[in-house]
């Protein structure tokens, strides 16, 4: 059983930083391209940023380049987003998943994680 389990959200001010991590079990993490997606209310999900099982990062959305880094860990099964000078417009859900590099059609999703950036 595929399991993706995010942590690290919370409430934090303008201009502070997170890190969010996903630990994913019941898989073979290395055959996994990871991603980190959000969905603030009322809007669509939205690619973040993924990095791919040979460690190639596509970072999707313009709005957090410079700011937001992914990367992973494939003896721990773990991939990170270190999120910098947070936003009020980066509070979202944030969803963890996993695409397998050769068998696109393979994925699972975590169960999100909320980040709310507010003073």
């Amino acid at each position: 059983q595929v399991q993706l389990v995010e942590s690290g959200g919370g409430l934090v001010q303008p201009g502070g930083s997170l890190r969010l991590s996903c630990a994913a079990s019941g898989l073979i993490f290395s055959n996994y391209a990871m991603s980190w997606y959000r969905q603030a209310p009322g809007k669509e999900r939205e690619l973040v940023a993924t990095i791919t099982e040979t460690d190639v990062i596509t970072n999707s959305a313009d709005s957090v380049k410079g700011r937001f880094t992914i990367s992973r860990d494939n003896g721990k099964n773990t991939v990170a987003l270190q999120m910098n000078s947070l936003r009020p417009e980066d509070t979202a859900m944030y969803y963890c998943n996993a695409r397998h590099r050769v068998r696109r059609y393979i994925a699972y999703w975590g169960q999100g994680t909320q980040v709310t950036v507010s003073s």
